[in-house]
């Protein structure tokens, strides 16, 4: 199974299947189903602040420090916050 975008993920998870093709075991997709359905019924705090946070959890997989702290500032938002740098970059 040839997996690629940010839903393809879900699409195999939808499918109970591993990229692999393999079937997902029935006790880690049932957790990950309940945390999501938990996840799905929680208040939002605002759009851009979720949009910063996906950035940064995937930007810092494709982009330097240096770069992704500039195109945050660039874009409007604060730079990388020291726990941040810490987490994705440390």
């Amino acid at each position: 199974m040839a997996i690629q975008g940010p839903d393809g993920v879900d699409a195999a998870i939808a499918a109970g299947v591993d990229l692999d093709g393999s079937p997902l075991p029935a006790a880690m997709l049932g957790l990950y189903q309940e945390v999501m359905a938990l996840e799905a019924a929680r208040t939002r705090s605002g759009v851009t602040k979720s949009m910063r946070n996906r950035i940064v959890r995937t930007g810092s997989k494709h982009l330097d420090q240096a770069t992704l702290d500039a195109r945050l500032k660039e874009a409007g938002w604060e730079g990388l916050k020291p726990k941040e740098i810490a987490f994705f970059y440390g």
